[in-house]
């Protein structure tokens, strides 16, 4: 029925002429937290514009927005990982826009080179590890998750979970395909189980000593250290590769869509969101942090630490997700 409606309600702002179209914008998100809607009314209140928001999973978008062609209502898409971006920006979706405002706030390895979408909040994915098991000298990079001496001792997530895959595409960059099959493989060899459960199932496995490492996005153990948990006594952080390539990254991001009816209030949207107060916003309401250099954190995220992070374009990390799908399926990485 939600759904229903709120197409019904999109469809009739590009039907009905007049102010009411020029002063909304059609949002199709994939993230669903509560503070995104303090943003849209933010937004409202400083311009004007109405945000008129419809929810799914970014595949489900996707295909909507294909489905709906040059009909759909749809002005901006706003989704998680740069995989997910580059599964929007090969089905064509997604419309080159030229921001002076986007491309001086968003770092360049964090926007499309034809300006197809803008990141707008960033996470990254480390390995942790039992505090009580402790931490050993021998593992400071990804790659040594994969050294024999951890065999037994690894819990991670399905390979068809879209951070691992950005993850080995981001191995694929900067090693080739052989070395990261070969990491793959050891990987799966020092599993202690089948991969399974999400990035919060295995924080908490690792701090009940099921598991004494696992591979996760910071923001879900901000969130859990932020919720009162003791998972920050339990657990620590590495970041990895701090000597070579920097600790993997990746992006939640926006771009304005092909078809948008709304293309210059789209545009204002997505700069909007890069505004440091806007920045602030994503990061207080998950725990992210901001693409923006200057914004604050949270005492949560700051008490992480602090990490030199990878600038490897993101754009590649969605080209590299098909060989990295198939690198993963090689190596039995269920």
């Amino acid at each position: 029925m939600r759904f229903a409606i709120q197409r019904l309600l999109l469809l009739c702002l590009i039907a009905c002429p007049g102010v009411l179209v020029a002063q909304s914008v059609n949002v199709y998100s994939a993230r669903h937290y509560d503070t995104d809607l303090q943003l849209y009314e933010n937004f409202r209140k400083q311009t004007g514009i109405k945000v008129n928001l419809i929810e799914a999973s970014s595949d489900a978008l996707i295909q909507r927005i294909v489905n709906e062609g040059q009909y759909s209502p749809a002005d901006v898409l706003i989704t998680v990982d740069a995989g997910r971006l580059y599964r929007a920006e090969e089905a064509g979706v997604f419309s080159a826009t030229e921001s002076a405002v986007l491309n001086a706030r968003v770092p360049e390895h964090f926007r499309h080179p034809d300006g197809l979408w803008y990141g707008l909040s960033k996470r990254a994915r480390v390995i942790i590890y039992n505090k009580a098991a402790g931490k050993p000298d021998t593992l400071t990079r990804y790659q040594d998750l994969a050294k024999p001496e951890f065999k037994g001792q690894v819990c991670v997530r399905s390979s068809s979970n879209i951070y691992n895959i950005s993850l080995l595409a981001g191995l694929i960059a900067h090693d080739g395909n052989e070395a990261a099959k070969a990491w793959a493989e050891g990987v799966v060899s020092n599993l202690k189980r089948r991969p399974q459960g999400n990035d919060t199932s295995n924080i908490r496995d690792v701090a009940l000593g099921e598991c004494r490492f696992s591979i996760v996005n910071t923001y879900y153990l901000a969130r859990m250290i932020a919720d009162g948990s003791d998972i920050g006594e339990k657990v620590g952080v590495i970041f990895p590769n701090q000597e070579d390539t920097g600790t993997h990254v990746n992006i939640s991001g926006a771009g304005v869509l092909k078809y948008a009816p709304n293309r210059e209030n789209a545009i204002k949207f997505i700069e909007f969101l890069t505004e440091p107060d806007a920045q602030y916003l994503f990061v207080e309401g998950n725990h992210e942090y901001p693409v923006v250099e200057g914004a604050k954190l949270t005492e949560a995220v700051k008490s992480l630490g602090e990490f030199r992070e990878d600038d490897l374009d993101a754009s590649v990390l969605g080209e590299n997700q098909a060989a990295a799908v198939r690198i993963f399926d090689a190596a039995g990485w269920h």
